[in-house]
């Protein structure tokens, strides 16, 4: 058995940094992980930015379990300060995007979850292993004869798109409005598209998930949309507007995640070439190797505000209330004191409680799904081309500038 791969040490801050932190600079992002040693040993509980807004952030692993299970923390920040949920009048569609069941608290995120669970089932899940790796071949079959490619273009992404179609039983011939939904949701909330996707994009797609919930009302299918709308519990139901609030949390929970999570387990495995090899010799311990992806590079680094509903003391620190706590997950999945050598990529480690899809009442309704899609993913693609490898040096990959994530703009690679 070969021997997990350790990187050259991680560098450490020279200096302690400028407070408070900005999360959305350029060098947080590209040494995110040499903050987050410094913020575990030194700021356990760091102020922080990102642009105008403050916050407060933890980072070590029994301080992320703790807050996001402490009931004096709560995800909508009405809930905290009283008020209006939003001080200025909103669209719909925006409204419908932030009122999702990922920032509502219980009762009512329980009755949402309870609702969707069941159309979340093992077994619901598992019927959809043959279709994911047909899936797989077929774009697998569509990358012969080309040397280089961006893995993230052609592979990463497509997958949980033709996943997600098959799940709202979207037919192919609404695929260009369901891609120009997949856009104004994904890429259209940065910079000056703002307001163009706020007043033109966002409502041009809830009329288009809105004319799919209704189809699919007439015509039932075998996919989780249907199973949404017949979701039945003691008599409770999803509302209209809440069924297209759960569509697009399918498609921002589904796609963002996973495409990135494949996009970042390939460069992780193409840097420890001795856990490649490995994983070509004994394809079943891909899922292991998945739950390491996720620990050790995981796209999703932090969870949603948890806004304090009382004055509260951490580590020393006070904590107003209505102040915004960050959970970053992506430094407690590194947190020495719970992982051994975290910064070695180990697809032995045993235990592995990461953070990669949250905890507690939170934690990612998808993961199964995640899990699966990309096991079937980088299991596929390494045994097809077993002489893939980048295509430009390693130090030229740009991280795209998001904060609470650590995803990769491409991935070129050569794969003969």
């Amino acid at each position: 058995m070969a021997a997990p791969q350790a990187n050259p040490s991680t560098p450490v801050l020279s200096q302690a940094p400028k407070l408070p932190l900005n999360l959305g600079a350029r060098d947080f992002g590209e040494r995110k992980y040499e903050y987050y040693a410094w913020m575990r040993e030194s700021a356990p509980v760091c102020p922080a930015r990102v642009s105008l807004l403050r916050m407060q952030v933890v980072s070590r692993y029994e301080d992320c379990v703790a807050l996001v299970k402490d009931p004096r923390f709560v995800r909508n920040r009405t809930t905290a300060m009283g008020g209006k949920r939003f001080p200025i009048p909103m669209p719909k569609s925006v409204a419908m995007l932030a009122q999702s069941m990922i920032q509502e608290d219980d009762p009512e995120h329980r009755r949402l979850r309870g609702l969707v669970n069941q159309a979340f089932k093992p077994a619901a899940i598992g019927r959809l292993e043959t279709q994911i790796e047909e899936l797989v071949d077929g774009l697998l079959d569509g990358l012969e004869g080309r040397s280089t490619v961006d893995l993230m273009e052609h592979y990463a992404l497509p997958i949980p798109v033709r996943v997600i179609q098959g799940l709202l039983g979207i037919g192919d011939e609404d695929m260009p409005r369901f891609r120009d939904a997949l856009k104004s949701l994904t890429k259209g909330f940065s910079g000056f598209r703002i307001m163009r996707t706020m007043f033109l994009d966002l409502p041009r797609s809830v009329r288009f998930v809105r004319e799919v919930i209704a189809h699919k009302r007439e015509n039932p299918g075998d996919d989780i949309l249907t199973g949404l709308i017949a979701a039945e519990e003691e008599g409770d139901s999803l509302s209209e507007d809440e069924l297209v609030s759960m569509c697009f949390l399918l498609v921002v929970a589904g796609y963002e995640t996973t495409s990135h999570l494949i996009t970042n387990g390939a460069l992780t495995l193409l840097q420890h070439p001795d856990s490649l090899s490995r994983l070509r010799r004994e394809p079943e311990s891909m899922g292991r190797a998945v739950e390491e992806i996720l620990r050790y590079r995981g796209p999703v680094q932090g969870a949603k505000f948890g806004y304090a509903r009382e004055d509260v003391t951490w580590h020393g620190v006070e904590i107003k209330k209505g102040t915004a706590m960050f959970p970053a997950y992506g430094a407690a999945n590194h947190d020495p004191e719970v992982f051994d050598h975290p910064e070695v990529f180990d697809i032995d480690r045993d235990p592995n409680h990461h953070l990669g899809f949250g905890h507690g009442m939170h934690f990612c309704l998808g993961a199964q799904l995640a899990r699966l899609e990309t096991r079937i993913a980088l299991r596929d693609l390494i045994e097809r081309y077993p002489k893939i490898r980048l295509a430009v040096p390693e130090n030229e990959l740009k991280l795209q500038q998001m904060v609470g994530w650590h995803r990769y703009e491409a991935l070129p690679v050569r794969l003969a």
